[in-house]
């Protein structure tokens, strides 16, 4: 059966405002007109591991409400859990302690997720730790996931799986491997990051795009150049981007598609305002339809 094209929905991640108060990140959001938001749970914004989560994170939903922001909830806190290791510790961690540490977040990232209405939880497998081969980690990462995919299960919110250069699962491929290898489960879905498909897949980001349709549940977006994993703002790299707008809009995808500039944030207002009006005139370039209309 063929697609329904779907108008696209754009929005910002938080991870690239964490210089803003998340009420003001989402107002300004807002105001510019993004559709949505892409919440990363950091200590700056949402902490996951703070006292009082669910009432915190009703709050955050009725503010989500009240602005018509839809969200995603992203889990790629560089150190949410250990202040002194980068994205650690991970699915792949040895310990298996410290593993449970990261599968306790990513359960409770779910649950936040359910309760803010989102509409996908992204998360990445990480690296095979110092010491561990990569077919050592492949041979580990259907337990480490288990208890992921379990929760999303239980709350009924798709898990994103992201490849990320560097990690396990790197590439497309990689994530076919891993649906295949787990028995392709219907709760494990994919985050396609178009600067990532132009950094080191084989096809470009427009053929990327068609290839996983079936599979996305969640697009972040940047530009980037071939090779290079750098995350630029729109204009800085080499993607022609009418042309992945128009892929991603003949999908039957009703995400969001997130503006992924992490380290931008000294100048996430700026960036979130140059964004939108560039992505609202390459979808407009490409014939895609955009939820709401706004100006160029």
């Amino acid at each position: 059966m063929t697609p329904v094209p779907a108008p696209l929905r754009l929005g910002y991640g938080t991870n690239g405002l964490t210089d803003l108060r998340l009420d003001d990140a989402l107002a300004l959001l807002a105001d510019l007109g993004y559709d949505g938001v892409g919440l990363t749970l950091d200590h700056m914004h949402h902490d996951p591991l703070a006292p009082g989560l669910a009432a915190r994170t009703a709050r955050i939903a009725g503010r989500l409400a009240e602005l018509g922001l839809a969200v995603t909830v992203e889990t790629g806190a560089r150190y949410v859990l250990d202040p002194r290791e980068k994205h650690g510790p991970g699915l792949l961690d040895a310990d298996p302690d410290r593993r449970a540490r990261r599968t306790g977040l990513l359960a409770t990232a779910a649950q936040v997720a359910a309760d803010l209405g989102a509409h996908a939880l992204h998360c990445f497998t990480g690296s095979a730790p110092p010491g561990t081969t990569a077919e050592e980690g492949w041979a580990a990462l259907p337990d480490a996931l288990a208890p992921v995919l379990e929760a999303s299960r239980t709350t009924g919110v798709p898990l994103a799986l992201e490849p990320e250069p560097g990690h396990l699962v790197a590439t497309l491929a990689d994530f076919h491997r891993l649906r295949t290898l787990l028995g392709d489960p219907a709760e494990l879905g994919l985050t396609l990051d178009i600067g990532h498909c132009q950094c080191l897949e084989p096809e470009p980001p427009a053929a990327c795009v068609r290839a996983a349709a079936p599979w996305l549940r969640h697009v972040q977006i940047e530009d980037m150049r071939r090779g290079v994993h750098e995350h630029l703002p729109f204009g800085e790299g080499e993607i022609d981007f009418p042309p992945v707008l128009a892929a991603l809009a003949a999908t039957a995808y009703q995400g969001l598609t997130v503006v992924e500039l992490p380290r931008h944030s000294h100048a996430g207002p700026a960036q979130a305002a140059h964004a939108l009006p560039f992505l609202r005139r390459a979808a407009r370039a490409a014939g895609a339809a955009l939820t709401p209309a706004g100006p160029a």
